[in-house]
């Protein structure tokens, strides 16, 4: 699962902050890499340092929970990239434990060995099934709850899902089939799009003015490379971007030398950060990954889009700016149209 690759100074950058800390090992019988915590430990590191948490929703005589910490979560990649980026929580549904969760308190009122604790029903809407693992980013106002033994093929786009942000812009089914599709299908994609460097795309731009979408990515991010692999080169898209568009692939960590409007940009450190200075100035020093930009023929900001994009979110914006719409028409009135019209992709 080596794919499964974060970079720390991007998390600094838009505020979640890493540093090495002390956490408790939950007291089970089965082993795991994982460092567990509490409720009451993880809200309160919380606090110092926003991160998403997983919480393992299990029950003691739950033989898939015991096999779930025996091999997905003493995955050496896994266990790393989930002590690194989330805080991990580990949660008895039958536990007798008063549980104190986003300010409130709650019970195991039951009297039998197996009754259900009040919190185990509220996190899985009454739907008991273990092992059930919670996905939560760090405010908790986005939650996605999977049911059921998860190996690491399974775990791995949920977690860059909730990592991510993917969730903001993108159902996890559709995004899903995407990860799947760039980690494990080995089909080259059946239509070809052109991707151009900064410098190859000015230049034809030159010869002949096109419009110019910027894709900013790292190799580090993984919702980069499933929206790399997948969106542009979808059957949708490609021969469109082809005919209306230079493409250009912009790793913000890029050390080329690009000149750009008259000004030549390099990446030497000097902004105080690891990024290109043109992939700075393009998102106003606000980088979020990914990033699609739209220039216009004069090489003019038309738009910029700071989320993952599937194929089908993308593909009304290449036709909206792909033409003269967007100097006459709504977005909201393009889209309504474009959407009942379901026009082919080669139009």
């Amino acid at each position: 699962m080596s794919f499964l690759k974060t970079h720390l100074f991007f998390y600094l950058l838009v505020g979640t902050v890493f540093s090495t800390m002390a956490q408790h090992q939950a007291n089970v019988e089965t082993p795991s890499l994982v460092k567990w915590l509490t409720f009451k430990e993880a809200f309160e590191l919380n606090k110092k340092q926003p991160k998403p948490f997983i919480i393992d929703v299990y029950t003691d005589w739950c033989g898939w929970c015991k096999t779930m910490m025996k091999t997905t979560y003493s995955s050496h990649e896994i266990a790393t990239y989930i002590n690194t980026w989330f805080y991990p929580v580990m949660f008895n549904a039958e536990t007798k434990d008063t549980i104190e969760y986003l300010g409130v308190n709650y019970f195991n009122t039951g009297k039998g060995a197996r009754s259900t604790h009040q919190l185990a029903n509220k996190l899985l809407n009454g739907q008991l099934m273990y092992p059930s693992t919670i996905f939560a980013n760090y405010n908790v106002n986005f939650i996605l709850n999977s049911q059921g033994y998860l190996d690491a093929k399974k775990i791995e786009p949920i977690l860059v899902y909730t990592l991510e942000n993917v969730f903001r812009s993108t159902p996890y089914e559709e995004f899903g089939k995407y990860f799947e599709k760039t980690f494990y299908d080995t089909l080259k994609p059946k239509t070809d799009v052109k991707w151009y460097s900064f410098n190859e795309a000015l230049a034809l731009n030159k010869k002949k003015p096109r419009k110019i979408i910027v894709e900013i990515y790292t190799n580090w991010c993984n919702g980069c490379r499933v929206m790399n692999k997948t969106t542009f080169s979808d059957s949708l898209n490609a021969d469109y971007i082809n005919k209306n568009y230079y493409l250009v692939d912009f790793n913000a960590e890029s050390k080329d030398t690009i000149n750009f409007e008259g000004n030549v940009y390099l990446n030497n450190g000097s902004n105080g950060t690891p990024f290109h200075q043109l992939a700075m100035k393009l998102v106003n020093n606000n980088l979020a990954l990914p990033t699609t930009l739209v220039l216009d023929e004069n090489l003019q900001t038309i738009d910029l889009i700071p989320q993952y994009l599937s194929p089908t979110a993308i593909e009304p914006v290449l036709r909206f700016y792909g033409s003269t719409n967007y100097k006459t028409e709504k977005w909201d009135d393009f889209v309504k149209k474009y959407r009942e019209k379901k026009p082919s992709a080669k139009k």
